[in-house]
């Protein structure tokens, strides 16, 4: 059996986005070493059988002396425990443990691609410098990898045009990070009064004040509509502030209620879920999530979020940054509170179709040989 490093940008995303695969790598009889920057989940990490290993990385900074001290670091952990597999998600770990892992000659190295960000999308001056320096890197970190896993297809097209995969490394792509069905059941929605519900961490770039400003419109034709909102600050550059969100809420156009280690009983209390994202998904696992607890989905037609919606049936996809669009959708399901059930329905259906979190670890475990 395989010594496998399994390498992220957020440590709590091992438990919440891929503890079923670690466990199902377990299960197999396989060592697996699991690290991210934040300290303080080796008990739930543990309990999935993973031993954790902490390391120095800031998912949105820009610091070329502290990104060396990351990739210095995670070479220094490839050296220490010479295993036999490296796994590694989001772009700082898929470049860093990448070449890390092809400089220790590690035998299999594979990615995973869970969206490109708003780097990849409309940009500043700024940022489309940023990306030409991010393209090289990819490229040299790929070419050392067998299987890169990509979420959306629109990510695979693109990166195959951009040349960033080497003539012998495999494309595949799965949907998304997949959606535990038994753990995510489903729950007929909250009808009355109709209740809107956003799941993200609160940076624009996930189309939070858009969704705020189209609340704005709604809740003056139908005030006893409800818009609430879920999720932590976050330290990236385009995060929200606490004294933004409080005067929403002082306003009376949002209810903020906070963060969670289990989001189940505030889908259980909604009647539809909104992602108007403005930047380049994965697939979402909020939106998953949603899906599976049966709610209709309103979100962007963006790569990664367009993979769960098909229009009228569970959802509705509508452009980015588009206010009186989403305003319009949201309008719909308050005219129309039979279709919440119905495209609720539809959504548990897609979710069990395509997304069951078994069936894409199966297809990524058989593609890696383990």
């Amino acid at each position: 059996m395989a010594k496998i490093l399994i390498v992220s940008h957020y440590t709590p995303s091992l438990i919440n986005f891929r503890g079923e695969l670690i466990r199902s790598l377990v299960n197999r009889g396989h060592e697996i070493i699991a690290s991210g920057p934040e300290e303080g989940f080796e008990r739930e990490l543990g309990a999935l059988g993973a031993r954790f290993v902490p390391i120095p990385l800031e998912r949105a900074g820009i610091n070329p002396l502290k990104d060396l001290i990351t990739f210095k670091e995670i070479f220094n952990l490839v050296a220490s425990l010479k295993p036999e597999v490296v796994f590694s998600y989001a772009i700082k770990p898929v470049i860093y443990a990448s070449i890390a892992a092809g400089l220790k000659k590690v035998p299999r190295i594979y990615s995973l691609i869970t969206g490109l960000g708003y780097l990849f999308g409309d940009s500043n001056v700024a940022q489309r410098l940023l990306l030409k320096s991010v393209l090289p890197l990819y490229r040299l970190a790929l070419k050392y990898n067998s299987v890169v896993f990509f979420q959306n297809k629109d990510d695979f097209s693109l990166f195959k045009t951009l040349g960033l995969l080497s003539p012998h490394t495999t494309g595949i792509v799965v949907d998304g990070s997949g959606v535990d069905l038994e753990r995510f059941y489903f729950v007929p929605p909250v009808v009355n009064p109709p209740s809107f519900l956003l799941v993200a961490r609160l940076i624009k770039d996930k189309g939070i004040p858009e969704y705020v400003e189209a609340a704005r419109i709604v809740k003056k034709k139908y005030p006893e509509a409800v818009f609430r909102l879920l999720g932590p600050f976050d330290s990236n550059p385009h995060a929200i502030s606490q004294n933004t969100v409080t005067r929403w809420v002082e306003e009376g156009v949002i209810e903020y209620l906070g963060e969670t280690k289990d989001v189940r009983p505030f889908i259980a209390s909604s009647s539809v879920f909104v992602l108007p994202s403005m930047y380049r998904e994965g697939v979402p696992r909020s939106v998953l999530e949603a899906m599976a607890m049966g709610r209709p989905v309103i979100t962007t037609d963006v790569p990664g979020c367009r993979e769960t919606v098909i229009p009228g049936v569970n959802g509705f996809l509508i452009p980015p940054g588009d206010i009186t669009a989403l305003s319009k959708a949201m309008e719909f399901f308050i005219l129309n509170p039979e279709k919440i059930s119905l495209m609720g329905i539809e959504s548990r259906k897609i979710a069990e179709a395509r997304f069951d979190v078994h069936k894409v670890n199966k297809v990524m475990i058989e593609a890696m040989g383990l």
